[in-house]
């Protein structure tokens, strides 16, 4: 009789230890431990001053891949860089492309946010002068710095006006100037030098004197390096050609370069501070409205 019973517990305890096992979860994951925030470091504009025998340069670096973009602005009517900075809340600006003192109009091509916003082709002064028709298709084609998204990517570059924008990217912005200065120097090519004997000497950037001059150079990680080369007050004839320039630049790490408006146009805008390239005879900064820029502006990462 008890051993009876003991069995009938012993099959009770057994069906209730496999039922007990059945209805219990199986193989259900850990919860995920908390991993520590690993916010990267933010990265910073750079500033220098290089002291030359003939110039100051002030250079500002825009690292590649930050929260800081390089656009372009343009105006009606011209304007110094600090009335850029102020109404755009830039960081920095500089002078940008050539135009028209006379009637205001670009001679440089510009596309802001993917629209064309000014072009030489609507300055009648530039296309109607017969001293430049035989440069016209060089001119219509300078070298310009742009801006593209390439698919969830911005990138720089500086290529002629009429190059296409590569495969899967969207040309954002584009400031035209020239010429360019690195790899080399592409003065005939844009139509800035002719010196054949069977022609006059035309020269209008006096690219061989020392003079105030802008530039923007790409390094070899796809930052953005900004250029003013200021003639020293304490100096005659103070300045840098525009291969000291480009020699500057390769110096410093630019692998691409492009020369920016130059003399009384030359002007850096940087947190508030405004550095001017050209000097009158008594050392004076001289300032000149410009017609277009380009901007150096923050902009906001989204949160995580």
């Amino acid at each position: 009789m008890v051993e009876r019973w003991l069995l009938l517990i012993f099959f009770a305890l057994s069906f209730c230890l496999n039922s007990c096992l059945e209805t219990m979860p199986q193989g259900q994951p850990a919860p995920p431990s908390p991993s520590p925030s690993s916010s990267p470091t933010e990265k910073k504009l750079e500033y220098n001053l290089h002291k030359l025998p003939r110039s100051i340069v002030h250079t500002l670096k825009i690292p590649a891949q930050s929260q800081f973009i390089v656009s372009t602005q343009v105006s009606t009517r011209l304007k110094t860089v600090e009335e850029f900075a102020v109404s755009s809340q830039a960081i920095a600006v500089i002078n940008g492309g050539f135009f028209d003192p006379d009637n205001q109009k670009s001679t440089s091509a510009v596309i802001q946010n993917g629209q064309q916003v000014a072009k030489p082709e609507d300055n009648e002064r530039l296309m109607r002068n017969l001293d430049l028709l035989p440069y016209l298709d060089k001119i219509l084609n300078r070298s310009e710095f742009r801006r593209y998204q390439c698919n969830t990517v911005l990138l720089y570059d500086i290529a002629p006006r009429q190059q296409l924008p590569p495969t899967n990217c969207q040309l954002l912005d584009a400031l035209g100037a020239g010429p360019q200065l690195l790899p080399f120097i592409t003065l005939r090519e844009e139509g800035f030098w002719d010196g054949q004997a069977n022609r006059s000497m035309r020269d209008p950037l006096g690219y061989n004197q020392p003079n105030a001059r802008s530039a923007i150079g790409l390094t070899s990680d796809g930052s953005v390096i900004l250029v003013l080369a200021a003639q020293r007050p304490d100096v005659n004839g103070s300045g840098l050609s525009l291969p000291e320039l480009a020699d500057f630049m390769k110096k410093i790490g630019i692998e691409k370069g492009l020369n920016l408006d130059g003399g009384t146009s030359s002007a850096l805008h940087f947190q508030g501070e405004t550095f001017y390239g050209k000097v009158n005879a008594a050392g004076e900064p001289l300032s000149r409205s410009v017609q277009s820029v380009l901007l150096i502006q923050s902009i906001k990462k989204p949160e995580e």
